[in-house]
């Protein structure tokens, strides 16, 4: 579903991304993990046209989308939940989901997918008529993956789903994105920090270091992989 092939990423002269090299395959869970500052966000941001690739190729079901603006990328299916959630502050629960949902005309299946995020998230349900700006962390990530959810992803990118959040909400969280990718076979491409719930729910696992992929392997062997646990779990 997604290639990146030898991408290179610069902010500026500063080279974030040294010729990365990853694959998804349609209906996977896949999970980049890797230190503060190894190129992570960058690559979500790569895929997604908001900081485009100074060289090589990025491919969507086998068409090429770098040079492509952000918002044609959204429409071709690929839809992003940033770090740091950025739901709009003063617009309300429903008014942050229509945002969402901005680029499509199909109003039936609109509703549909607002029922469908509120029986997710039935706290949103209950907050649909609060400014996004008044809710919990928790509930403002929710919001940022449901708002994602109504623009209808076949590949939904996820940078950070866990920053800032509590263990017990950080676990519910990760209970959903496990969820949405087993009921609506929704691809998943998932920068997390937090290596051991990720790997946990993921298919495969690819591990960044300044800039460049350093391994990949299934999501339980690198669970079981003595570098892996020693750098990133902690063990």
């Amino acid at each position: 579903m997604l290639k990146i092939s030898d991408v290179k990423t610069y902010y500026g002269n500063i080279q974030a991304l040294k010729g990365i090299n990853v694959e998804i395959a349609q209906g996977e869970i896949i999970t980049l993990i890797g230190a503060n500052g190894a190129g992570k966000t960058t690559t979500l941001m790569s895929v997604s046209g908001i900081v485009p690739p100074r060289s090589g190729d990025i491919f969507f079901e086998g068409n090429p989308i770098t040079g492509l603006k952000p918002h044609e990328i959204v429409e071709l299916g690929i839809c992003q939940v940033p770090e740091g959630r950025h739901i709009f502050p003063y617009l309300t629960v429903l008014e942050n989901l229509d945002m969402g949902a901005f680029l499509r005309k199909d109003a039936d299946g609109v509703r549909q997918d607002r029922d469908y995020v509120f029986s997710l998230f039935p706290i949103l349900a209950n907050r649909r008529h609060q400014a996004g700006g008044t809710l919990s962390g928790g509930e403002q990530q929710m919001l940022a993956i449901s708002r994602a959810l109504m623009a209808r992803p076949r590949l939904l990118l996820m940078d950070e789903p866990s920053l800032g959040l509590a263990p017990l909400i950080v676990r519910q969280i990760f209970g959903i994105i496990k969820k949405i990718n087993e009921e609506s076979r929704t691809t998943i491409f998932l920068v997390e920090q937090n290596a051991n719930l990720a790997l946990k729910i993921a298919h495969r696992g690819y591990v960044m270091e300044n800039g460049r992929i350093t391994q990949t392997d299934t999501a339980a062997d690198l669970l079981n992989n003595e570098d892996v646990r020693k750098a990133y779990l902690g063990v």
